[in-house]
């Protein structure tokens, strides 16, 4: 059976390069109970090994693997190389975070094979205690970030018992296979469905394009610099070429703890987050001497996949915000990027939700012309970089009878963009993870502990103490959105200009020196 791959999803598999290839990822790290991790991975191997009924997207390769088509085409096939797709790989000693950091950064860095179904899985044994990992990476022409969470939740159990009685991840896929039916009727189905798609995108271009038009004006005659906008960024030294290789770091947090922050200054969870990556970016380019003097900006990935979609590809849009890199206020810097952030989100809540598709394409195209013509890395981009905030599981999951430890996106990055922030909220923790290009980023682990100490900042100026022994786990991984009312100035961050800068002066001059080896509460993993 066919498929006809939707144009955004199309978009990644056209952009792909050598030395940007479009695939996304996962680093899950597990922990072994009541049995030894080599009784484990030797028995979970042997399943696996011997799973070898494959549902979508797993079972998904392209019709053309060249692309020498005008729609390219999703075919389902009965037999995959299992040898190929699932691979078992060891640690060298000690086999800490590094070492992790480090197989995973490589392997990351390799793109997918065309000729194949677009994923593969690596168990890897020889991490210290009783544990291992794995790491998955599929191209994002299958999967957003929203559509990997739901899958997440389908092929890992809530209990240790459940999760053993469950198959390998292929065999469950985003959706059951489907009984054969009659290629003609299945073809009819396809055109209707194809003509009402039609119609309804025909419908809602006009609010798409009023929405991205009101944008560019405000480009080309800004009215409020709140308001970020396509191309609004500078070039620095995120936004060149980049290279084939990749380089990884991670943080975690308690979830909690980042919404106490948030409580306190009145504004979202998703607003601490970008204040601190927003913090730390600030920090290692000023280090560079490379800060430049425009704001940078991020495009923030929106879902819109309905709760009820357990299917693949991608159901995403983006609204972009104002960084605001050059404030050195803390406090201030938070207040500007939380009315950038609500200015956006009220531009795209104002369209149909059926113009959302289209206001997407039209925003996103920019940016994929410049990856089809190679000019991607030599003007300027869109945005600087990609900031995402991914909701995952509130409880604990489990793989075969392992508890799930901690989980990690692993994000792509094109030309133009060298590097990826994104957080996933697990079972009450706050997990973020750095992907960035080798050459580009050098001691790219600091991005990441540079945030857990701008969140130790504005624990400090809002008067947040934080005392991990009475922290509780949070009930709701999603980011949620504090008391202030979505148009209402919060309070915290309104303090006088006056005494919120001297703090920030003292804090500054503290950060000048250098930098801690402690990470908060949090841990790295760098290549």
């Amino acid at each position: 059976m066919a498929r006809y791959i939707p144009v955004l999803d199309a978009s990644w598999l056209y952009v792909e390069s050598k030395e940007a290839p479009m695939h996304v990822g996962s680093m899950a790290i597990f922990t072994v109970e009541g049995e030894t991790v080599q009784q484990a991975i030797a028995r979970i191997v042997s399943l696996l090994r011997n799973s070898t009924e494959f549902s979508p997207p797993f079972n998904y390769r392209l019709s053309n693997p060249r692309l020498m088509t005008l729609w390219p085409k999703w075919i389902e096939v009965d037999k995959v190389d299992l040898d190929y797709h699932f691979r078992h790989s060891a640690l060298p000693a000690p086999g800490g975070e590094r070492e992790l950091g480090t197989l995973i950064s490589r392997l990351h860095s390799h793109p997918l094979d065309f000729r194949k179904p677009l994923w593969e899985m690596h168990l890897i044994e020889g991490l210290y205690g009783n544990r291992f990992a794995l790491y998955t990476k599929m191209h994002h022409s299958l999967m957003d970030g929203v559509g990997a969470m739901r899958l997440m939740e389908r092929i890992f159990g809530k209990s240790a018992k459940e999760s053993l009685a469950l198959p390998a991840p292929w065999s469950v896929g985003t959706v059951r296979k489907k009984k054969k039916v009659d290629p003609q009727s299945h073809f009819t189905d396809q055109a209707r469905v194809a003509w009402e798609a039609a119609k309804l995108s025909g419908q809602s271009l006009p609010a798409a394009g009023k929405a991205l038009v009101n944008l560019m004006k405000e480009a080309v005659k800004p009215t409020d610099p709140a308001l970020a906008t396509p191309f609004s960024g500078p070039k620095s030294i995120v936004n060149g070429r980049v290279g084939g290789a990749r380089r990884l770091a991670t943080q975690t947090y308690p979830l909690e703890r980042i919404r106490k922050v948030a409580e306190a200054a009145e504004v979202s969870v998703n607003d601490i987050f970008l204040a601190i990556c927003s913090s730390s970016l600030r920090r290692y380019l000023l280090e560079r001497g490379a800060l430049p003097d425009e704001p940078l900006t991020a495009g923030l990935p929106v879902s819109v996949r309905p709760a009820d979609d357990l299917d693949g590809g991608n159901a995403i849009s983006f609204i972009l915000a104002n960084l605001n890199t050059t404030e050195a206020d803390p406090l201030e810097r938070l207040r500007q990027i939380r009315r950038s952030t609500q200015m956006a989100k009220t531009n795209l809540q104002a369209m149909p939700k059926e113009a959302i598709n289209n206001y997407t394409i039209m925003l996103m195209a920019p940016m994929m012309l410049q990856l089809v013509t190679g000019l991607g890395g030599l003007t300027r981009p869109i945005f600087n970089t990609v900031i995402s905030n991914v909701p995952g599981p509130s409880q604990d999951l489990y793989f075969s009878g392992c508890r799930l430890e901690q989980f990690y996106p692993i994000s792509l990055i094109p030309h133009g963009q060298a590097l990826n922030i994104t957080v996933v909220s697990y079972a009450g923790q706050f997990n973020v993870a750095f992907t960035g290009d080798h050459d580009a980023l050098p001691s790219m682990q600091r991005l990441s502990v540079y945030t857990g100490e701008a969140l130790e900042e504005l624990e400090r100026l809002l008067g947040v103490e934080w005392k991990p022994a009475a922290a509780k786990v949070a009930s709701n991984g999603a980011a949620v959105v504090a008391k202030a009312a979505a148009n209402k100035e919060p309070k915290a961050v309104r303090r006088s200009t006056a005494a919120s800068r001297a703090d920030g002066a003292k804090t500054r001059k503290a950060n000048g020196r250098a930098a801690s080896a402690k990470a908060g509460a949090g841990k790295t993993a760098e290549d």
